[in-house]
C-alpha cells in the first residue's frame, strides 16, 4: 500500500481561518463543561459545614488515579430545563462517565446535590439512563453515588415521570445479566429514587447523612398523620440493621467511598475477560493538532476525510478500500492503539455506488469481527432523475440494512454535517451505535435552514397558484428567513448535544484517546463472559 501523502499546509489562509473558527468553539465547549462544577462548587462550604465531600471530590476518591475518564453527556440538558442560555447547566444535575475504579472499568455516576439539591432534570434523567444502558451493552459495573432530591416537581411531565420507570428497570436489568451494581448513600433517596439503592446488589450508607424512604416526614404525615423522624424514617443505621437495605455502613463520604473501591477490587471482574495480547503500534505520523485547521466549521466546503484519519490512526497508515468507486464514500482498514477498525467516512453525498461500496464493506468488516467506526460528514444520499433511475433509494436501503444488522461493534462520529437518510446511513443515534460522540462544529437535521425554507416557498407557492390568488413577498420573505433560524437553530451541535441526541461532545483534537478507549471497552464487553441469572439479586 502507498503511504498517505498529506497535502495540509499549515501556512495556508484557509487553514488559519479554519483553525480559528474551530477553536472559538472548542473555548465554548470548554466554558461550559466548567459551568456545572463552579455552580456547584459555590456550596462547597455547606458540605464541608455538614461534614461531607462535595460531588466532585467523591468521584475523585472512586477513580484511581491518573487513569482517564470519559464523560457521558456532558452538554445534556443544555438549553432544555429553561431557555435563560445563562443560566442553562450542560450536563445537568449528574455526573456520569467510564473509568477506572480498583482497577477495573466501571460506569460511575454522581448526583450532583450542589446544583438543586441533585433533583433529577430532563439531562439527568437521560444521563442516568444511558449510562445504565451502556453498562449493560458494554458489560460494565455500574455504580451510583447518591445524593438527590428526587424528581423535578418545578418542571414536573407526566411524559417524563412514566418513562423514568427505565431507570429503575435497568438496574433489574443489569442485576439479571450478571453485572454488579453498586450505590453509596452519601445523602437523601425519596420516593422513587429510593429504589435507587433498592434494586442495587450493594448499599453502602454514610452514618447520619444517607437516607432513603418512600415517603420522607413531609409527605407522610400529610398522606398518614403519622409524625416520624426522618432517621426513624430511613436513616442509614436504621437501613443497616433494622431494614437490611444497607450492606455496609459508613462513618463518612471518605469511608464509604473507601468501601466501594475495596469491594469492587474483590470482585476479580477482570478475570471474568482474558488479557489482550499487547499489540504493537505507532503513534500517527501527523500531527492531530492540525485538525483544528484542516476540518471547516462550515459543512459546505470540502476537504478530504482522508486528512482527518490519518491524523488519528496508528502510524498515519490504513488500506483504502475501492477508492475508484463510489469516490464520495471512503472506507479505510486501520487500527488505533492497535485496535484493528474499518473506518466510513464522507467526502461529500452519498451516490448509489457510494452505498454499495459502504455496504459491501460493512459486511467483510463484521464477518472479520472487525468494528466499525462512522465519521459522519454528509448532506445526504444524492437526488435526482439521474439518480432515482440509478436506484438511489434501492442501493441506500442496502447501506441501512448493513448499518442496522451489523453485529460488531458501531462507534459513531460527528464531525461535520449528518442531514437526511445519510444520518441514518452513517449509523446514527436512531440505530443505535455503542457510542455517538459530536465535535463542536457538527450540524444535523432532516436538511438545511436554507433549504428547507425554499421547499415550504415552492410549496406555498404553487398552493397560492392553484387557488389563485398571489403571495405578499415580503410576507414570505420573513417567513422564509424565521423557518431557516428555526432549522438552523436546531441543527447546531451544541443544541442537539443538549437534547441528548448523542453521548457527548469533545474536542477534535482528543479524538484519538477517545476512539481509543471506546475500542478498548467494546473489545472487553465482546470477550467477557457473564454469569447471569434469572431475575436480578433479590434482597431477603
Amino acid at each position: 500500500m502507498t503511504a498517505f501523502q498529506t497535502s495540509t499546509d499549515p501556512q495556508r489562509p484557509d487553514f488559519a481561518q479554519n483553525r480559528a473558527d474551530m477553536l472559538a468553539l472548542i473555548d465554548r465547549l470548554e466554558t461550559l463543561n466548567g459551568r456545572a462544577a463552579i455552580a456547584s462548587e459555590r456550596r462547597r462550604e455547606r458540605f464541608e459545614k455538614r461534614g461531607q465531600l462535595t460531588p466532585r471530590d467523591r468521584l475523585a476518591r472512586l477513580l484511581d488515579p491518573g487513569m482517564p475518564f470519559l464523560a457521558i453527556g456532558n452538554l445534556a440538558g443544555y438549553m432544555v430545563d429553561t431557555q435563560d442560555e445563562a443560566k442553562s447547566i450542560p450536563g445537568s444535575t449528574l455526573i456520569a462517565g467510564i473509568g477506572y475504579v480498583s482497577g477495573v472499568r466501571c460506569v460511575v455516576t454522581v448526583d450532583d446535590s450542589g446544583i438543586r439539591a441533585g433533583a433529577i432534570m430532563a439531562g439527568s434523567g437521560y444521563k442516568l439512563r444511558r449510562a445504565e444502558e451502556i453498562a449493560l451493552q458494554q458489560k460494565l459495573p455500574f455504580i451510583h453515588l447518591v445524593e438527590s432530591a428526587g424528581g423535578d416537581l418545578l418542571n414536573y411531565d407526566v411524559g417524563s415521570f412514566a418513562l423514568s420507570g427505565a431507570l429503575f428497570a435497568n438496574l433489574a436489568r443489569l442485576s439479571k445479566a450478571g453485572i454488579p451494581t453498586i450505590a453509596i448513600l452519601h445523602g437523601s433517596s425519596t420516593a422513587g429514587g429510593a429504589y435507587m439503592p433498592g434494586l442495587s446488589d450493594y448499599v453502602v450508607a454514610v452514618k447520619d447523612r444517607g437516607k432513603a424512604f418512600l415517603a420522607g416526614p413531609p409527605l407522610l404525615k400529610a398522606a398518614t398523620g403519622e409524625i416520624a423522624t426522618d432517621e426513624e424514617l430511613g436513616g442509614a443505621q436504621m437501613h443497616s440493621e433494622t431494614s437490611g437495605l444497607v450492606e455496609y455502613l459508613a462513618a463518612s463520604d471518605d469511608e464509604a467511598v473507601a468501601m466501594v473501591r475495596e469491594l469492587v477490587g474483590r470482585f476479580d471482574w477482570n478475570a471474568n475477560c482474558p488479557e489482550r495480547r499487547p499489540v504493537a503500534f505507532e503513534e500517527p505520523r501527523l500531527d492531530i493538532g492540525e485538525l483544528a485547521g484542516i476540518v471547516p466549521v462550515d459543512y459546505r466546503r470540502p476537504y478530504d476525510v482522508r486528512e482527518v484519519v490519518a491524523r488519528i490512526v496508528d502510524g498515519s497508515d490504513f488500506s483504502d478500500f475501492k477508492p475508484g468507486f463510489g469516490v464520495s464514500t471512503v472506507c479505510l482498514q486501520a487500527s488505533i492503539y492497535g485496535y484493528p477498525c474499518g473506518i466510513i467516512g464522507n467526502n461529500g453525498p452519498i451516490d448509489p455506488q457510494g452505498a454499495n461500496k459502504a455496504a459491501q464493506f460493512i459486511q467483510l468488516c463484521d464477518q472479520a469481527a472487525t468494528p466499525l467506526i462512522f465519521l459522519q460528514n454528509t448532506t445526504g444520499y444524492l437526488v435526482g432523475r439521474e439518480y432515482e433511475q440509478a436506484g438511489m433509494i434501492k442501493h441506500g436501503s442496502k447501506m441501512i440494512q448493513a448499518v442496522t444488522n451489523a453485529s460488531v461493534p458501531r462507534l459513531t462520529l460527528m464531525i461535520g454535517a449528518s442531514y437526511g437518510a445519510g444520518n441514518y446511513g452513517m449509523c446514527g443515534r436512531g440505530f443505535d451505535p455503542d457510542f455517538l460522540f459530536s465535535w463542536p462544529n457538527a450540524s444535523m437535521g432532516v436538511m438545511g435552514g436554507e433549504q428547507a425554507a425554499t421547499v415550504m416557498g415552492i410549496v406555498a407557492e404553487e398552493a397560492a397558484q392553484t387557488r389563485g390568488f398571489e403571495l405578499d413577498p415580503a410576507m414570505m420573505a420573513e417567513q422564509s428567513k424565521q423557518l431557516a433560524e428555526h432549522f438552523n437553530r436546531q441543527s447546531d451541535a451544541f443544541y442537539t448535544s443538549g437534547h441528548m441526541l448523542d453521548d457527548g461532545m469533545i474536542d477534535p483534537r482528543d479524538t484519538r484517546k477517545a476512539l481509543g478507549f471506546m475500542l478498548g471497552i467494546v473489545w472487553e464487553a465482546a470477550h467477557r463472559s457473564l454469569r447471569p441469572n434469572s431475575f436480578g439479586v433479590a434482597r431477603l
